[in-house]
């Protein structure tokens, strides 16, 4: 009887021996898939964070460029609307000037001595002077 136990005792050694290990096997190969698992996961998941960061920049390099060509079409609109109102404004300041130089000329021939009316016109037209000055420099700036 005692050699009963004994094959029943060595057999059993055995057979624990052989589950453990194959559980053992069976762990690390179970461990193993699920690494390869979550490996493929986090690959995919960068390829998919990367095609859509290209998307978006894509998408706001063509908004960007659409917005600076539509504020470069309004400023320019601005700048020629401003211009031609310089423009409008440098002819008429012209022709008050040579008006006023026709009346001052006109008054000097027909007066003798100076008169207040002189002065005034004198007055007048270095002021629209001094305007004509400052819209030719605003002009220049704006070029």
């Amino acid at each position: 009887m005692s050699d009963l136990i004994l094959e029943k005792r060595t057999a059993g050694q055995t057979e624990s021996r052989t589950v453990r290990s194959r559980s053992k096997r069976s762990f690390v190969i179970f461990i193993g898939v699920w690494i390869i698992i979550i490996g493929c996961g986090l690959f995919g998941a960068k390829l998919y964070t990367d095609r859509i960061q290209q998307h978006l920049t894509a998408q706001l390099e063509q908004q960007t460029a659409a917005q600076i060509s539509a504020m470069q079409q309004t400023y320019d609109a601005r700048l020629e609307q401003m211009e031609a109102g310089y423009s409008a404004d440098l002819a008429e300041l012209t022709s008050k000037v040579d008006a006023l130089n026709e009346l001052l000329n006109f008054t000097k021939d027909n007066a003798d001595t100076k008169t207040d009316n002189s002065n005034k016109l004198y007055t007048q037209l270095n002021e629209v002077k001094k305007q004509l000055a400052e819209l030719k420099k605003n002009l220049d700036v704006l070029k």
